[in-house]
């Protein structure tokens, strides 16, 4: 039996964790903007998708901020679970639970900051016997070192790394589908902006 190596987005649940307003103030290793489009191509394509969205919030009544608008903007069927103060969001048993209801075993997470909101819970997702994805370019991290350094720690776990691109691409899986041209959309808008170029020299064509 061959094994399966692409993502299933029919088992796929979608992780949107600590996405605050004041965390993307620390952010260093990528443009903050760069990275909100990342998080919006996310949650666009989950709802596209229809795959279950958890999001979460590290002490968002503190300096860490609320969780970004556009998470529920565009994505609004995300579950949002709260925390007593968790850094790991793993360690919040109604996370793990809103996690299990879904009864999908494959991960696509994010986290702000990627050292420590994205890998804890990654770590202890795939200890917990998940398969997980860590879209690094939709998390953002205080340093490039830092950042490395998770890299690192995160593949030697049993994390798969990724980007935001190639998650997306993996989970659309054809372009011989009905809504092909959104996906398009969807790069040009968020994550490539060539890839608008692209369409638009097409259709002068």
């Amino acid at each position: 039996m061959v094994q399966k190596v692409m993502i299933d987005p029919n088992e796929v649940t979608m992780l949107l964790i600590d996405h605050q307003s004041g965390l993307f103030n620390l952010v260093k290793d990528m443009c903050v903007a760069e990275l909100r489009n990342h998080v919006i191509a996310l949650a666009k394509v989950a709802t596209m998708l229809k795959i279950p969205v958890i999001t979460t919030a590290s002490v968002p009544e503190g300096p860490n901020g609320p969780v970004i608008p556009e998470i529920a903007q565009f994505a609004p069927h995300a579950k949002y679970v709260a925390r007593q103060g968790q850094i790991n969001a793993w360690d919040v048993p109604a996370f793990v639970k809103a996690v299990e209801e879904t009864k999908r075993k494959t991960l696509v997470m994010t986290g702000t900051l990627t050292s420590v909101c994205l890998a804890f819970p990654a770590v202890s997702a795939v200890a917990a016997g998940y398969k997980v994805y860590a879209v690094v370019d939709a998390s953002g991290n205080w340093s490039k070192m830092a950042t490395d350094l998770t890299i690192a720690r995160l593949a030697q776990a049993g994390v798969i790394p990724v980007d935001t691109f190639a998650v997306i691409g993996e989970l659309q899986q054809t372009w011989n589908r009905p809504d092909a041209l959104d996906y398009a959309k969807l790069f040009g808008e968020h994550i490539i902006p060539n890839y608008q170029l692209l369409m638009e020299s097409k259709a002068k064509a």
